[in-house]
């Protein structure tokens, strides 16, 4: 017993020292005062230390010196508070101001008030009240905050300042105030070297060309470009821009999207939509690619033009609109497919074209296949293709003017009395003209064939079939379909009973009957390729 009481009294002995010595290193020190005295009564354990002439109180602790009008130290508990004219100072890369402070020394907490201003070599900071931690380097506040920086000035309702890493963590009514840009947010980190910032919950970016909109993003502020998402949406060149994930860069006049993009473009009445996005502003221009869509307001009805890839440039009514590879077109009064679309809004020419032929294909492929890859337009329920379909609109109004076809022209249309007839009219060349944006007549030429179902007035008899060749006819549409038929030039053929004509020969060369291609509704206008990653 003696002994292990022994023990503990040397092993006492040898802690001592070293915990009075840790102790004295976290002692607050007076360095200077004009004078000291107590008042037990109203401020017991206190020393109240008190400045004369030019002569103020100075405490020092762990490398930071407090001046000050007046001090009350309690130097039982480490602690101190100072009022009047209060210098904090901590080295050279720190100097507070306040009205007044109270300082923990145990936990190295200062507890600033009172128009508190601390400053840095790079920033600035000014508020009511200031929490600094100097174990943890952090300094952090709950009233309206204002931080000046060599370019901009932050304020928010409450943030930290973290003194190792120079960055701030705002939150509440955050503000970012530059000649160049201005932001607003729920909660900001900012890093003041880089002048970088985070941005969470309703976030706004204002520049003088742009707004950006999100709930989440980066945002370099020197360089004006960054990364939003979550309900992003940029306000670029009169074009309102939305994705899942938005980047912008000023300096190079760019922006992209990413995933569920939209585009509208104001100025043209146009969105386009899909699922990447990149836009020029120098250039004026859009690339979409993956589910793209693109959709033109006219005349109160709506134009949809799908493909792999749109590109849209030019600024307003100069604008022109490029598909390519798998284009399908929607609207109420027409439905189309090409392998590639032109579309010139200056002058109103939509061109549709298929994809060049390889030698191989050419040697092969048989009149059929050649036709089912050509461009094709449906009009109610008359479908023509050939290779290459040309559109001419009123650059004005929209409405459609004239039609033209070049090639391997092919018009068919199903006879609607009979179960497996087919109207078909074939030629080099076709010309066409709209009236009320329907089909009104059209001109065929060059090696003209035609098969045509005639019926009786009366009574809708089948008369017979029309199989006839010319160079060139004329067709007038009534409620866009095929109601009269005038030969120009001298036709040969014959009007065959149905039960002469063989099945086989009531089929022009070349006959494609391509209505399962046609689309009914948006949706149609993609397949299952589109929804493949």
């Amino acid at each position: 017993m003696q002994i292990l009481l022994c023990k503990l009294i040397i092993l006492a002995v040898l802690i001592l020292p070293l915990s009075s010595t840790s102790q004295e290193d976290k002692i607050i020190e007076i360095k200077q005062s004009g004078g000291s005295r107590q008042d037990q009564d109203k401020f017991p354990g206190a020393n109240i230390l008190f400045k004369t002439n030019n002569k103020r109180v100075i405490l020092f602790h762990n490398g930071a010196f407090i001046k000050s009008d007046l001090a009350y130290f309690y130097s039982k508990d480490n602690y101190f508070r100072a009022i009047g004219n209060v210098i904090f100072t901590q080295g050279d890369s720190l100097k507070m101001t306040c009205n007044s402070i109270e300082y923990y020394g145990r936990k190295q907490l200062a507890l600033a008030s009172g128009n508190v201003f601390l400053e840095r070599p790079d920033m600035s900071l000014s508020t009511q009240k200031l929490n600094l931690d100097r174990i943890n380097n952090e300094a952090f506040y709950e009233t309206r905050g204002v931080i000046i920086d060599s370019a901009s000035t932050l304020t928010s309702k409450k943030g930290t300042y973290f003194l190792d890493e120079k960055k701030y963590r705002f939150r509440s009514s955050v503000v970012i105030n530059n000649p160049q840009y201005y932001v607003t947010s729920d909660q900001l980190e900012y890093y003041t070297e880089l002048n970088q910032a985070y941005l969470y919950g309703n976030s706004k970016i204002t520049g003088d060309s742009y707004t950006i909109k999100c709930g989440q993003g980066f945002y370099d502020l020197d360089l004006e470009k960054g990364v939003f998402k979550k309900n992003a949406i940029l306000y670029y060149d009169n074009k309102i821009i939305k994705g899942d994930s938005l980047y912008f860069e000023k300096e190079k006049n760019y922006a992209a999207a990413t995933k569920n993009i939209s585009i509208l473009d104001s100025l043209n009445n146009t969105i386009i939509t899909g699922n990447y996005g990149e836009i020029f502003k120098k250039k004026d221009s859009a690339i979409i690619t993956r589910r793209a869509l693109s959709t033109n307001i006219i005349d109160n009805d709506s134009l949809f033009i799908h493909a792999d890839t749109l590109v849209a440039t030019g600024p307003k009514n100069q604008r022109i609109l490029r598909a390519y590879y798998d284009v399908r077109i929607l609207k109420n009064d027409l439905r189309g497919k090409s392998d590639s679309l032109y579309l010139d809004e200056s002058t109103g020419l939509t061109k549709l074209l298929s994809k060049p032929l390889t030698n191989q294909q050419k040697q092969i492929f048989t009149e059929e296949e050649i036709n089912k890859k050509n461009p094709i337009l449906w009009f109610d329920k008359s479908q023509m293709s050939g290779n290459k379909i040309f559109l001419l609109s009123n650059p004005k109004t929209k409405k459609l003017d004239s039609l033209k076809i070049d090639g391997n022209v092919f018009i068919i249309e199903k006879d609607s009395l009979s179960k497996n007839g087919y109207n078909q009219i074939k030629g080099g060349f076709l010309e066409g003209v709209f009236k009320f944006s329907k089909l009104d007549n059209i001109i065929i030429k060059k090696n003209t064939e035609m098969v045509y179902y005639l019926y009786n007035d009366e009574d809708k008899q089948l008369i017979g079939i029309d199989k006839t060749t010319c160079s060139a006819l004329n067709i007038n549409f009534i409620d866009g379909q095929i109601n009269e038929i005038t030969f120009l030039v001298a036709p040969t053929g014959d009007v065959y009973p149905d039960q002469e004509l063989p099945k086989n020969e009531r089929t022009l060369k070349g006959f494609a009957w391509r209505r399962d291609e046609y689309p009914t509704s948006v949706a149609d206008l993609f397949d299952k390729n589109d929804f493949e990653e």
